[in-house]
Parts: C-alpha cells; structure tokens; sequence
C-alpha cells in the first residue's frame, strides 16, 4: 500500500493552540478544548458538554462560536498569521481543494496534532469548509474558482462511469481530467488529480487498486464472491475453484475455504462452470448452462452444424473432452442430423424452448 506522503510543519500545533486560547475565559477555552479535542482525541458533543454545566446544547454552541469570534479579533491570531499561512499553503500544494481527512493524515499521524491543525482550520478565515454530503466528503479549500471546477468535474464523472466499469487509476485520472474545464494544463499532477478523487464518495477503488463507482460490488467488496471475481478479473483467464480460494488468502489475506469458495461461485451470475470445478467469468463469452445447452444455443444461433463444427465452438467455451460432446449430441431429445447429416435441434428441444418462452410472456401479462 502507497504511504501518505508526510509535509513537515514548521510550527509546534499544540503550542499555537495554547496561545490562541491564552486570552479566553476558562469556560469558554474548556468549550472549544473539549469541542476540537484538544486534551483528548475524544472530542465532547454539545450535549455532554452542556450536561457539565446545566446549560443547553445551543447556548454551548453559542459559548463556542461567540468564543471563536473572540480569537479571530485577538492579538493572539495576528501573531499566527505566518502559521495559517503555512497550513494554506500546504492545501495549496494539494491542489486547493482537498479531503479533510487526507489533510490531516498528510501533516501527521497523531490524531491528537491533528484535532489541534483541524482546529486551526476552523479558526483561520482564509479556509472554507464544504461540509460532507451524498456525493462529496468534508473538504477544504483555499480557491473557491478551483473548487467549484473540481465539484462539477466530479459530477460529471460520476454520470460517465457505469456499475460494471473498472478502471486503471490512470484511466480514472484521465477520464477526470477530460472533464475538468478552465484549469490550466500542467497545473495537476497524478498526486493532485488523486486528491481531488478522494473528494468523491461516489467513486473509489478497490483492494486491487482499480477505480468505479463505489455502489458497485467490483468497488466495495463485501464477501467471497466478489474477492473471487477480482482474482479472476485479474487472472485473465479460467480458474479452479480451489485455485481461487488460494488466491483469495494470498492476495487479501482473508480465509476462503475450498468448498465455500465453490458454493459461492454456483450461487453468482458473473461466474460461469467452464470444466470440472473449473470457472470463468460471464463477461468474458462464456455462455451458461451445461454441455447441450452451450450446443443448442450454437446449432439456434448458426444454424445446422457438422460435428467438427460443435466440437470446435464448444471447446472454445469448455474445459473437457471430446467424446463428453459427442455423449451430448446423442441425445436425441435434443439433437437430430439433416439430410447432410449436420446436427440439427430435435423438435422436441424446439418445442420446449417455444414453451419455456411463452410461459415467461404468459407470467409477465398477468403481472401487468
């Protein structure tokens, strides 16, 4: 996994807090300590704090506001100005616009340094906060012109990746800098361009690094079906169950039991039984169903078929031998030969398709 590239302050967080609250009443500096979680990386909520001192959780949330005003008016803030100019330039550097938990996880670690830098943001007037929303994180901004670029780029990605799309995150990058107007070329880099993705909730990347839209189950796995069909994904080509189970405790590091792995293949639509215990992905061609369902579809699509034809197209979609086809084709219920002795769909197979096809139709009227 790719580390968060650290930028080394200049400025002690904890110590410019303590003189940016130096001149407040002791309520109104335990309110905002409390509320940023500047003692403890807990922060308080309104209530409990109100509940200490018997007063109700607006008129706390009117102590801390009143209290904020109060800093930013003090000789204390002017003596800062060099420090928010520092963190300015620093969501600057990051492209303007930036998540506010990939901000604090670029300055540092602690999560207590980053409640006081988080606090600094919420003082210091140079910063816009856009609270987090359906589509969008907590972010923060030092260029509304850029930010307001950036929103509608996002928006128009979001509405130009499908539920099935995965992405190389170089793909997901350009695709976002195509709809990205007004920003001159060169300003985005790829480690900008990928702070700017992490804004979005609605796309993301997976365990293997590939991009879509987070509501897909090719983004947010969440169980052995959908680590399988990122192991095949990225297999390229049919695999053993067992062989997929393996994969998925190698690669993930989570536990995937042979038998588990395989009951969970048959019960998933996006995988196809290719041989014995041998699987493929529906994406890829493969058609569904066993040995003379493959054949019947082939003989309904191309019409009558020799023998060598049937083997040939069903070896391209089978793992198995020959004579299991030419087992199949014997089945007259299915499969009859024309006058040129080609392979043809018995009546009795035709009939069952007719029927199978108008009870469907039969359901969906009634259903109307």
């Amino acid at each position: 996994m790719k580390k968060t590239r650290k930028i080394k302050l200049t400025f002690k967080p904890q110590q410019s807090s303590k003189k940016l609250l130096k001149g407040l009443k002791d309520r109104d500096r335990y309110v905002l300590e409390s509320r940023f979680g500047l003692n403890d990386i807990k922060k308080k909520t309104l209530e409990s704090i109100g509940q200490e001192y018997d007063i109700t959780r607006e008129r706390v949330r009117q102590i801390q506001d009143a209290a904020l005003k109060a800093i930013r008016k003090s000789d204390s803030y002017d003596e800062a100005r060099e420090i928010f100019t520092e963190i300015e330039d620093i969501i600057d550097s990051l492209g303007g616009i930036v998540s506010e938990e990939s901000l604090l996880e670029t300055i540092h670690d602690d999560e207590l340094i980053q409640n006081h830098i988080h606090f600094h943001l919420v003082v210091g007037d140079n910063f816009k906060k856009f609270k987090e929303d359906k589509k969008f994180r907590t972010r923060w901004s030092v260029n509304g012109d850029l930010a307001d670029k950036v929103h509608s780029a996002l928006d128009k990605l979001h509405n130009h990746v499908t539920e099935e799309e995965l992405l190389s995150e170089e793909q997901m990058i350009l695709k976002f800098l195509d709809r990205l107007d007004g920003v001159e070329d060169g300003y985005v880099d790829t480690d900008i361009a990928q702070q700017f993705l992490k804004l979005s909730k609605l796309v993301n990347k997976n365990p293997l690094g590939d991009w879509g839209l987070t509501s897909s189950q090719n983004i947010s796995v969440r169980g052995i079906r959908d680590y399988a069909y990122l192991i095949m994904k990225k297999n390229g080509s049919p695999m053993h169950f067992r062989e997929v189970a393996e994969a998925i405790a190698e690669t993930f590091g989570k536990k995937a039991h042979p038998a588990t792995t395989h009951n969970e293949l048959i019960k998933d639509d996006r995988f196809v039984l290719v041989g014995r215990g041998m699987y493929g992905l529906k994406e890829w061609g493969y058609r569904s169903g066993v040995v003379k369902d493959v054949i019947r579809d082939l003989i309904e699509e191309r019409g009558p078929l020799t023998k060598d034809e049937i083997i040939e197209a069903v070896l391209k979609e089978r793992y198995l031998k020959e004579n299991t086809i030419l087992v199949n084709l014997s089945n007259k219920d299915y499969f009859a030969r024309d006058g040129k002795g080609r392979y043809v769909l018995a009546a009795g197979a035709k009939k069952s398709k007719k029927t199978k096809t108008s009870t469907k139709k039969t359901t969906t009227s009634k259903k109307k």
